[in-house]
């Protein structure tokens, strides 16, 4: 009986499936339930009316404003603002930076002839002209070439500064031993022959140049209104030599009266101690030098051979040469060149501290 039935089911399933075959149905539709077939059926004829209708598309219309509110929202501002100040975005941004597909790409782009002819038609525009003027005539810019031509000069003073004063040393060492005087015991701060000399060198090559221009100006105006230039006559060269003696004595007191030390001694790195002085010593310096000038240097002995390096015109003057360790600071790029900032060879004149002495208790009061 059971061996029976089993045959007849799998010809009556084979038999439905021949059926279902000759309908045009395939074989996964006749496998597939009644019920899910129907359900299918009525999901396609819902999607059909669905687009004859029009309410597929304005689901679809709907389900857009839905998202794009949700976006606009506050609450998605303020989870996205959260999200970009958070770590996250930073991590990405390295990780993009370290990328080296990244680095190849931009190495790429910036060596593309679209840069280039980006950069051409840049630098060519009028507005980077104006941008290049506007830089040009800037006083930043202006106040940074004086500073760094100011900073240049400053170190091409110190080091001859400093070969000056290692010279003075040496120079008066030589200059005793052969006079047969005894040498220096202990050091000074007081400027030496070799730095007031080239100080005074310098400040004669500024009134030099200054009487050549005014000599120049002269001659200018006396062959315009009709001199001749047959040059000049005895009269004539007194009057230039007196004009130049004269410019270089009020350049000395100008200078020593108004800063204490002049062009050619702030150079050197020396100024006069006490700062300016009065006009009166200043002209009683000046004749000083002067009188040494005409009694062939012998009047300037004294700087070599006193421990106070004091020559004629600084004992008529009571005035005394020091060191200037005052100076400005050096240049960055020499303390670079150098690797050290250099230390002053000499200290610097400073007042004496007195310290305080407690003194005696004071009496307790009267009752």
């Amino acid at each position: 009986m059971e061996n029976g039935s089993t045959p007849r089911a799998a010809a009556t399933g084979e038999a439905s499936l021949n059926g279902a075959r000759l309908n045009g149905a395939s074989a996964d539709e006749a496998e597939t339930p009644l019920s899910a077939r129907l359900l299918g059926v009525g999901v396609r004829g819902a999607r059909s009316v669905g687009r004859a209708t029009g309410i597929d598309r304005t689901m679809q219309l709907a389900a857009e404003e839905a998202m794009v509110g949700a976006i606009e929202s506050e609450a998605v501002e303020r989870a996205m603002a959260r999200v970009l100040r958070g770590p996250v975005v930073e991590e990405a941004v390295q990780g993009a930076l370290e990328s080296d597909a990244v680095k190849r790409a931009m190495l790429e782009a910036m060596d593309s002839e679209l840069v280039d002819e980006v950069w051409r038609r840049l630098l060519a525009s009028e507005e980077a002209q104006q941008l290049v003027e506007r830089i040009a005539g800037a006083p930043e810019l202006r106040a940074a070439i004086s500073a760094q031509g100011a900073g240049l000069i400053d170190d091409i003073g110190r080091t001859i500064g400093r070969l000056a004063r290692r010279l003075d040393d040496s120079f008066e060492r030589i200059v005793r031993r052969v006079l047969f005087r005894q040498p220096r015991v202990e050091p000074t701060n007081h400027a030496g022959a070799v730095s007031r000399g080239l100080a005074f060198l310098v400040d004669a090559i500024f009134v030099n140049l200054s009487f050549t221009a005014a000599a120049a100006l002269v001659t200018l105006a006396d062959n315009a209104f009709g001199g001749n230039a047959n040059g000049g006559s005895a009269f004539a060269v007194a009057v230039g030599s007196t004009t130049w003696l004269l410019l270089g004595g009020v350049y000395l007191v100008g200078f020593w009266s108004l800063a204490g030390q002049t062009p050619g001694m702030r150079f050197l790195g020396i100024r006069l101690a006490g700062g300016r002085l009065p006009p009166g010593r200043a002209i009683r310096r000046a004749l000083g030098i002067g009188i040494g000038f005409l009694l062939l240097g012998l009047p300037f002995l004294g700087i070599l051979l006193r421990d106070s390096r004091r020559g004629f015109p600084d004992r008529i003057a009571a005035t005394d040469v020091v060191y200037d360790e005052r100076r400005p600071a050096p240049a960055p790029w020499s303390l670079e060149r150098v690797g050290v900032a250099e230390a002053p060879v000499v200290a610097a004149e400073t007042e004496p501290v007195v310290a305080a002495v407690p003194g005696p208790p004071p009496p307790p009061p009267a009752a």
